[in-house]
């Protein structure tokens, strides 16, 4: 489990840093709170923020009841993979909203593992449940 609490934070984390970069952005481009738009560069920041915040929520519960049924480690590995689709996100983000595309991707794709392991997990020990 030591492998998941360390992707875990580390998404926490990288949630942290992207929250620090959205308080530089709105100083640098003058984007003063409770503002959210102004400055389009600004924007993309905080774009990827929010955006960020709304996958962890699929991503920390699915990455967790995952490992309930595949070892850990593999669970932990498409951690990696989302976390470093989230920096790639900011980077093609930040560069240009249409460069958001590969970064997106590769954040929505470990999500979606993780999220069919459980539904497959989960209905496989429904039916072993049930039967007799």
């Amino acid at each position: 489990m030591a492998l998941l609490e360390l992707v875990s934070v580390l998404a926490i984390l990288q949630f942290f840093f992207f929250g620090l970069l959205v308080g530089r952005a709105r100083t640098r481009f003058a984007v003063h709170a409770p503002a959210t738009t102004g400055n389009e560069t600004f924007e993309r920041y905080f774009r990827v923020q929010m955006n960020t915040l709304e996958l962890l929520v699929m991503f920390l519960p699915s990455l967790w009841m995952a490992a309930s049924f595949v070892a850990a480690r593999w669970v932990a590995l498409l951690g990696l993979v989302y976390l470093i689709g989230r920096f790639l996100y900011l980077r093609g983000y930040v560069t240009a909203a249409a460069k958001r595309g590969p970064g997106f991707g590769l954040s929505m794709l470990p999500i979606l593992l993780l999220m069919l392991i459980v539904l497959i997990g989960s209905i496989v020990r429904l039916i072993r449940a049930w039967s007799p």
